[in-house]
Protein backbone atom coordinates (compact mmCIF):
# COMPACT_ATOMS: atom_id res chain seq x y z
CA UNK A 1 0.00 0.00 0.00
CA UNK A 2 1.19 3.38 -1.14
CA UNK A 3 2.16 5.73 2.19
CA UNK A 4 -0.37 8.51 2.72
CA UNK A 5 1.50 11.26 4.63
CA UNK A 6 -1.35 13.40 3.99
CA UNK A 7 -3.75 11.83 5.08
CA UNK A 8 -2.03 11.34 8.40
CA UNK A 9 -1.32 14.75 8.95
CA UNK A 10 -4.84 15.37 8.50
CA UNK A 11 -6.12 12.92 10.71
CA UNK A 12 -3.79 14.53 13.18
CA UNK A 13 -4.96 17.80 12.73
CA UNK A 14 -8.48 16.51 12.80
CA UNK A 15 -7.69 15.00 16.30
CA UNK A 16 -5.82 18.06 17.43
CA UNK A 17 -8.96 20.32 16.49
CA UNK A 18 -11.77 17.99 17.89
CA UNK A 19 -10.55 17.62 21.11
CA UNK A 20 -9.32 21.43 21.07
CA UNK A 21 -12.97 22.40 20.01
CA UNK A 22 -14.57 19.77 22.27
CA UNK A 23 -14.71 22.86 25.36
CA UNK A 24 -10.86 24.81 25.98
CA UNK A 25 -11.84 26.27 22.61
CA UNK A 26 -15.46 27.86 23.38
CA UNK A 27 -13.95 28.88 26.88
CA UNK A 28 -10.79 30.39 25.88
CA UNK A 29 -11.99 32.16 23.12
CA UNK A 30 -14.75 33.73 25.50
CA UNK A 31 -12.27 35.48 27.57
CA UNK A 32 -12.29 39.18 27.56
CA UNK A 33 -8.62 39.65 26.32
CA UNK A 34 -8.96 37.31 23.51
CA UNK A 35 -12.45 38.41 21.92
CA UNK A 36 -10.37 42.24 22.30
CA UNK A 37 -7.95 40.67 19.74
CA UNK A 38 -10.51 39.14 17.57
CA UNK A 39 -12.34 42.85 17.51
CA UNK A 40 -8.75 44.19 16.94
CA UNK A 41 -8.43 41.36 13.94
CA UNK A 42 -11.96 42.03 12.17
CA UNK A 43 -11.17 45.86 11.84
CA UNK A 44 -8.01 45.12 10.07
CA UNK A 45 -10.10 42.68 7.79
CA UNK A 46 -12.49 45.36 7.18
CA UNK A 47 -9.89 48.38 6.93
CA UNK A 48 -7.49 46.11 4.32
CA UNK A 49 -9.73 44.57 2.25
CA UNK A 50 -12.38 46.99 1.69
CA UNK A 51 -15.07 44.76 2.56
CA UNK A 52 -17.94 46.60 3.82
CA UNK A 53 -22.42 46.66 3.83
CA UNK A 54 -22.51 44.63 0.58
CA UNK A 55 -19.60 42.17 0.76
CA UNK A 56 -19.90 38.64 0.68
CA UNK A 57 -17.07 36.94 2.80
CA UNK A 58 -15.62 33.45 2.75
CA UNK A 59 -12.97 32.32 6.36
CA UNK A 60 -10.99 29.68 5.06
CA UNK A 61 -10.70 27.51 8.58
CA UNK A 62 -13.11 29.13 10.42
CA UNK A 63 -12.63 27.07 13.73
CA UNK A 64 -15.96 27.89 16.21
CA UNK A 65 -16.70 31.20 13.85
CA UNK A 66 -15.84 33.85 16.95
CA UNK A 67 -14.03 35.79 14.39
CA UNK A 68 -16.81 35.98 11.27
CA UNK A 69 -19.54 36.33 14.14
CA UNK A 70 -17.90 39.84 15.06
CA UNK A 71 -17.56 40.47 11.09
CA UNK A 72 -21.42 39.03 10.48
CA UNK A 73 -22.80 42.50 11.45
CA UNK A 74 -20.53 44.73 9.26
CA UNK A 75 -20.81 42.60 5.72
CA UNK A 76 -23.52 41.23 3.77
CA UNK A 77 -22.82 37.39 4.50
CA UNK A 78 -19.63 35.51 6.12
CA UNK A 79 -19.49 31.96 4.74
CA UNK A 80 -17.02 29.71 7.19
CA UNK A 81 -15.47 26.48 6.37
CA UNK A 82 -13.81 23.76 8.09
CA UNK A 83 -13.12 20.33 8.85
CA UNK A 84 -13.65 19.69 12.56
CA UNK A 85 -17.28 18.83 13.01
CA UNK A 86 -17.12 20.30 16.62
CA UNK A 87 -16.04 23.87 15.24
CA UNK A 88 -19.12 23.94 12.83
CA UNK A 89 -21.42 22.72 15.33
CA UNK A 90 -20.90 25.14 17.79
CA UNK A 91 -20.20 28.13 15.19
CA UNK A 92 -23.91 27.16 14.21
CA UNK A 93 -24.77 27.25 17.61
CA UNK A 94 -23.51 30.32 18.90
CA UNK A 95 -24.68 32.09 15.70
CA UNK A 96 -28.43 31.03 16.29
CA UNK A 97 -27.86 32.14 20.33
CA UNK A 98 -26.69 35.54 18.87
CA UNK A 99 -29.80 35.70 16.26
CA UNK A 100 -26.67 36.70 13.86
CA UNK A 101 -28.79 35.10 10.71
CA UNK A 102 -25.98 36.48 7.99
CA UNK A 103 -23.34 33.75 9.32
CA UNK A 104 -22.92 30.10 7.37
CA UNK A 105 -20.47 27.63 8.71
CA UNK A 106 -19.94 24.59 6.57
CA UNK A 107 -18.27 21.23 7.14
CA UNK A 108 -15.22 20.57 4.74
CA UNK A 109 -13.27 22.48 2.04
CA UNK A 110 -16.35 23.10 -0.37
CA UNK A 111 -17.87 26.23 -1.31
CA UNK A 112 -20.40 28.00 -3.70
CA UNK A 113 -19.80 31.19 -5.21
CA UNK A 114 -17.52 33.87 -5.58
CA UNK A 115 -16.81 35.98 -2.96
CA UNK A 116 -15.96 39.95 -2.49
CA UNK A 117 -13.24 38.84 0.39
CA UNK A 118 -11.63 35.86 1.42
CA UNK A 119 -9.85 35.32 4.75
CA UNK A 120 -7.93 32.74 6.60
CA UNK A 121 -6.79 33.62 10.00
CA UNK A 122 -4.19 31.07 11.68
CA UNK A 123 -4.54 29.27 8.74
CA UNK A 124 -1.99 28.92 6.08
CA UNK A 125 0.52 27.31 8.79
CA UNK A 126 -1.05 24.37 9.10
CA UNK A 127 -1.09 24.07 5.15
CA UNK A 128 1.82 21.56 3.58
CA UNK A 129 3.68 23.09 1.10
CA UNK A 130 2.09 21.88 -2.09
CA UNK A 131 -1.10 22.92 -0.62
CA UNK A 132 0.11 26.44 0.67
CA UNK A 133 1.30 26.56 -3.32
CA UNK A 134 -2.03 25.70 -4.51
CA UNK A 135 -4.14 28.04 -2.46
CA UNK A 136 -3.28 31.10 -4.65
CA UNK A 137 -4.59 29.55 -7.77
CA UNK A 138 -7.99 28.64 -5.39
CA UNK A 139 -8.08 31.73 -4.25
CA UNK A 140 -8.64 33.20 -8.41
CA UNK A 141 -11.70 30.79 -8.43
CA UNK A 142 -13.11 32.38 -4.96
CA UNK A 143 -12.69 35.74 -5.78
CA UNK A 144 -14.53 38.35 -7.83
CA UNK A 145 -12.65 40.52 -9.98
CA UNK A 146 -11.47 43.33 -6.97
CA UNK A 147 -11.69 41.40 -4.91
CA UNK A 148 -9.19 40.84 -1.63
CA UNK A 149 -7.34 37.71 0.20
CA UNK A 150 -6.19 38.84 3.87
CA UNK A 151 -4.23 36.03 5.82
CA UNK A 152 -2.56 36.27 9.54
CA UNK A 153 -0.35 33.76 10.56
CA UNK A 154 3.30 32.93 12.79
CA UNK A 155 6.33 34.24 11.63
CA UNK A 156 9.18 32.31 11.79
CA UNK A 157 11.58 35.45 12.90
CA UNK A 158 9.07 35.79 15.81
CA UNK A 159 10.71 36.68 19.73
CA UNK A 160 7.60 35.63 21.39
CA UNK A 161 7.82 31.68 19.97
CA UNK A 162 11.67 31.57 20.72
CA UNK A 163 11.17 32.55 24.32
CA UNK A 164 7.33 31.14 24.66
CA UNK A 165 9.26 27.71 23.67
CA UNK A 166 12.00 28.28 26.52
CA UNK A 167 10.06 29.19 28.99
CA UNK A 168 6.65 27.93 28.63
CA UNK A 169 6.91 24.72 26.17
CA UNK A 170 3.67 23.19 27.70
CA UNK A 171 1.81 26.40 26.40
CA UNK A 172 3.29 26.93 23.73
CA UNK A 173 2.42 22.85 22.65
CA UNK A 174 -1.63 23.38 23.70
CA UNK A 175 -1.96 26.08 21.45
CA UNK A 176 -0.22 23.98 18.51
CA UNK A 177 -0.89 20.78 16.41
CA UNK A 178 2.60 18.73 15.98
CA UNK A 179 2.20 19.47 12.24
CA UNK A 180 1.72 23.28 12.21
CA UNK A 181 4.70 25.40 11.68
CA UNK A 182 5.83 28.84 11.68
CA UNK A 183 6.32 30.89 8.24
CA UNK A 184 8.60 33.45 6.52
CA UNK A 185 6.45 36.59 6.19
CA UNK A 186 8.48 37.55 2.40
CA UNK A 187 8.71 33.34 1.30
CA UNK A 188 4.53 33.60 1.74
CA UNK A 189 4.03 36.51 0.02
CA UNK A 190 6.36 35.22 -2.91
CA UNK A 191 4.04 32.51 -3.22
CA UNK A 192 1.25 34.78 -3.79
CA UNK A 193 3.17 36.99 -6.37
CA UNK A 194 4.26 33.77 -8.15
CA UNK A 195 0.39 33.04 -8.59
CA UNK A 196 -0.09 37.22 -10.03
CA UNK A 197 -1.00 38.25 -7.57
CA UNK A 198 0.16 41.90 -5.97
CA UNK A 199 0.83 40.66 -2.50
CA UNK A 200 1.87 42.90 0.35
CA UNK A 201 3.70 41.65 3.63
CA UNK A 202 2.80 43.62 7.09
CA UNK A 203 3.62 42.53 11.19
CA UNK A 204 0.66 42.84 12.67
CA UNK A 205 2.08 42.53 16.32
CA UNK A 206 4.84 42.38 18.97
CA UNK A 207 3.45 41.04 21.95
CA UNK A 208 -0.27 41.39 22.32
CA UNK A 209 -1.54 38.42 20.71
CA UNK A 210 1.02 36.20 22.71
CA UNK A 211 -0.24 38.82 25.98
CA UNK A 212 -3.85 37.65 25.29
CA UNK A 213 -3.10 33.68 25.06
CA UNK A 214 -1.25 33.93 27.93
CA UNK A 215 -3.53 35.99 30.24
CA UNK A 216 -6.88 36.00 28.48
CA UNK A 217 -8.57 37.20 30.92
CA UNK A 218 -6.65 40.82 31.54
CA UNK A 219 -8.18 43.13 28.33
CA UNK A 220 -6.30 45.75 29.79
CA UNK A 221 -3.31 44.43 29.18
CA UNK A 222 -4.33 43.15 25.85
CA UNK A 223 -4.95 46.87 24.92
CA UNK A 224 -2.35 48.27 26.60
CA UNK A 225 0.59 45.98 24.48
CA UNK A 226 -1.77 46.87 21.42
CA UNK A 227 -0.80 49.98 21.98
CA UNK A 228 2.71 49.42 23.03
CA UNK A 229 3.23 47.42 19.68
CA UNK A 230 1.94 50.12 17.32
CA UNK A 231 4.86 51.90 18.71
CA UNK A 232 7.48 49.11 18.89
CA UNK A 233 6.65 48.06 15.04
CA UNK A 234 8.38 51.42 13.83
CA UNK A 235 11.05 50.60 14.47
CA UNK A 236 12.68 47.49 11.63
CA UNK A 237 14.74 45.28 13.97
CA UNK A 238 12.14 44.80 16.42
CA UNK A 239 9.49 45.05 13.97
CA UNK A 240 11.70 42.04 11.74
CA UNK A 241 10.77 39.94 15.26
CA UNK A 242 7.65 40.53 15.16
CA UNK A 243 5.17 37.97 16.38
CA UNK A 244 2.38 37.44 13.61
CA UNK A 245 1.82 39.11 9.92
CA UNK A 246 -0.50 39.57 7.24
CA UNK A 247 -0.53 39.48 4.01
CA UNK A 248 -2.80 41.03 1.97
CA UNK A 249 -3.48 40.35 -2.06
CA UNK A 250 -6.37 42.03 -4.30
CA UNK A 251 -7.45 39.79 -7.50
CA UNK A 252 -7.51 41.33 -11.16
Amino acid sequence: MTPDPRGEVLRRELAYHEELYGGFAQRHFARPAVRALREHIVRRILRLTGAGRGARVLSLGCGIGDTELLLAPHVAEVVGVDLSPAAIRQARADAARLGIANARFEEGTGTIGRFDAVMAIFFLHHLPDAELAELPYRLRELLVPGGSFYSLDPSRRRLSGAVGRRLIPGLMKRYQTPDERELDPEATAAIFRRAGFDARVSIYDFGSSPLAGLLPGWRTGYRAARLADDLILKVPVLRRMGSNFEITCKAG
